[in-house]
């Protein structure tokens, strides 16, 4: 008699967005590098130690992805995370936004536990597995 073959099926749980853009931060990122003096491949994003809250963010010109960048393409525009970054800021949303006296991305990142009064420090706990 021949045996039955039964194979599981595991539900793979989809795996979480390190960062979205929203549509203003993505046309920005857009000029921006098609206004560059140089072959862009996408903007990195990251995190380094320093400021007032004890940590910041950072933003620059990619040319290649590093080995091994978190690659994410959303509207138009690739952004690159730099590995030791990832878990700060899983789940983050960057926008651009204007005010009478000044235009800035944003980072509205759910692990940040407080920020510096200039407001270009902010202390940011690793997400966890929930």
């Amino acid at each position: 008699m021949a045996q039955s073959v039964r194979t599981e099926t595991t539900k793979r749980r989809e795996r979480p967005r390190a960062i979205r853009l929203t549509d203003r931060a993505a046309s920005r990122l857009c000029e921006i590098m098609a206004n560059s003096d140089k072959p862009v491949f996408g903007v990195r994003l990251g995190v380094k130690n320093g400021g007032c809250a004890g940590q910041s963010y950072t933003m620059e010109y990619a040319a290649e992805p590093g080995p091994l960048d978190e690659v994410i393409e959303e509207k138009g525009v690739r952004v690159l995370i730099e590995p030791k970054a990832v878990l700060f800021l899983l789940g983050t949303e960057l926008d651009f936004v204007t005010d009478k006296l000044s235009s800035r991305f944003v980072f509205n990142n759910p692990n940040e536990t407080d920020a510096c009064g200039c407001g270009e420090s902010v202390a940011i706990t690793p997400a966890t597995a929930e």
